[in-house]
């Protein structure tokens, strides 16, 4: 079981923007986004300020969040490293199983990358994580590099959302439907 203390806070400034961000699409109606909240058991609790000081997580959550853009579904997992490649360890099993399971259901799954090396965001469609995470498990690479991540799906800050995905998100959308219309 993974325990909540100081490493529970890892990502917290990226998920803050991505709230707001989200905050912002469904009050213009382009979106309706919410955080999953991960379930979790206290185990301390400072009664002097009734906060919890010590948690472990009660079940494996899924994706942070999941909702509806102009009526497609998404879910997405908000990801960042140091690194200059993302470590395939950052993604469990069941985050691709759920990913996996939302796509057959015609959803779209990525990952909301931030690499603080560049200083720049990413969103990465599912079909390439996959390939790298099937990678790993046949004792491959146990990390998606920088330059897989396709720089026309790079994330900016426009409009008043500090990360407006839903560009990148169009972006890839109509890549797509142009290479389903191809074949």
């Amino acid at each position: 079981m993974g325990y909540w203390n100081t490493r529970g806070l890892r990502g917290s400034t990226l998920e803050e923007l991505i709230n707001f961000t989200n905050e912002r699409y469904r009050s213009r109606g382009l979106a309706v986004i919410q955080k999953v909240p991960t379930p979790i058991k206290p185990i301390q609790i400072d009664q002097k300020s009734r906060t919890i000081t010590l948690a472990y997580f009660d079940q494996k959550s899924t994706v942070d969040y999941i909702g509806v853009v102009q009526s497609i579904p998404i879910c997405f997992d908000a990801k960042e490293t140091s690194k200059k490649s993302l470590p395939i360890q950052n993604i469990h099993p069941h985050q691709i199983l759920f990913m996996e399971d939302f796509q057959k259901q015609d959803g779209v799954a990525f990952l909301l990358v931030y690499f603080i090396e560049y200083d720049q965001y990413f969103m990465l469609p599912f079909e390439i994580l996959k390939k790298y995470w099937d990678r790993a498990q046949e004792g491959g690479r146990k990390s998606i590099p920088y330059e897989a991540f396709p720089k026309e799906l790079e994330i900016f800050s426009k409009g008043g959302a500090y990360i407006h995905y839903l560009e990148a998100l169009n972006t890839y959308l109509v890549g797509k439907k142009q290479n389903r219309n191809k074949k």
